[in-house]
């Protein structure tokens, strides 16, 4: 299994359902269990009493009966829809065919108990109708591969070689997190699609242990030539100590072997050491462009 960890950085991307490569080799979640995830010290309050249940009538009303209008992107587990619930919160609604099963009842209580910074929160879920249906946080700038490319693979947002790095250090953050826990979630379906940014474009890893929710969907190998790690589009906007050691961290993630890859803890460790080194030999980013800020990763786009 070779993974499109670097696809922050390339032009073309081989695969956007290519798996993450940068995992710990450790055991994945037992997802029948019944006992609660668990880490030291992080990531899940005692108050979380698991994922509310909604009415179908409920997610009905807060789409405007599944409008197209309210379709704002498909991924693996179907079509994904902006809601509007009673109380005024807004959510993305992800909704696909399915029978019930109390299987997936359980695996959600349990995802939904998962809370950190760099995670999509999953507020709950519904089965009725024929219909299964995930309600998540919604987050309105959308993914990183909507800024990076469109259906046609051309870059909508400019995206500085810092910025990039500022998302690929929140993105790790919550996949560490996710590594961190007791037993470890292993996203199994990491890609740009599914890194989320914020209104102050802070990264969030989106669907984070949906992939064993879907029953019988295959892995997903990609590949990638060594000229393809580059975005072209960056132009002069980074160093080349940065861009160097970017690469040989990239190509650590990319091991085939588990065992030879780092852990997602020392994966952030080297991400924040190289964007504090870029930032010292380069304080701004492009033509005019303002200073990161990294106590609130706040961004500018071109």
């Amino acid at each position: 299994m070779v993974v499109d960890y670097h696809e922050f950085w390339t032009v073309t991307p081989a695969n956007k359902s290519s798996e993450t490569g940068s995992s710990d080799p450790s055991n994945p979640v037992e997802w029948g269990r019944r006992d609660r995830i668990s880490c030291a010290g992080c990531g899940l309050a005692s108050e979380h009493q698991g994922a509310r249940q909604f009415t179908l009538e409920e997610l009905e009303e807060a789409t405007k009966n599944f409008s197209e209008s309210n379709i704002v992107g498909t991924g693996s587990f179907g079509l994904v829809y902006k809601g509007l619930l009673l109380d005024g919160t807004i959510v993305a609604i992800k909704r696909r065919v399915s029978v019930p099963r109390q299987a997936f009842t359980e695996q959600v209580r349990i995802l939904s108990e998962i809370r950190h910074r760099n995670l999509v929160t999953l507020i709950g879920y519904c089965q009725e109708g024929g219909l299964q249906m995930l309600i998540f946080e919604y987050l309105p700038n959308g993914s990183i591969s909507g800024h990076l490319y469109d259906s046609e693979q051309h870059s909508l947002t400019r995206l500085e070689f810092k910025q990039r790095l500022a998302v690929a250090i929140g993105a790790a953050k919550g996949l560490a997190h996710l590594h961190g826990l007791s037993p470890p979630v292993v996203h199994k379906d990491f890609k740009t699609s599914n890194v989320l940014v914020d209104e102050n474009f802070i990264a969030k890893v989106a669907d984070a242990g949906v992939f064993k929710l879907l029953q019988g969907t295959g892995e997903v190998e990609a590949h990638m030539g060594s000229n393809d790690l580059i975005d072209c589009r960056l132009g002069g906007g980074f160093t080349s100590e940065g861009m160097k050691e970017l690469i040989a961290l990239t190509l650590q993630c990319l091991n085939p072997s588990g065992h030879s890859r780092p852990k997602m803890r020392a994966v952030v460790v080297e991400l924040d050491r190289i964007l504090e080194m870029e930032m010292a030999l380069t304080m701004v980013m492009g033509d005019g462009t303002a200073i990161v800020t990294l106590g609130s990763q706040l961004f500018t786009s071109a």
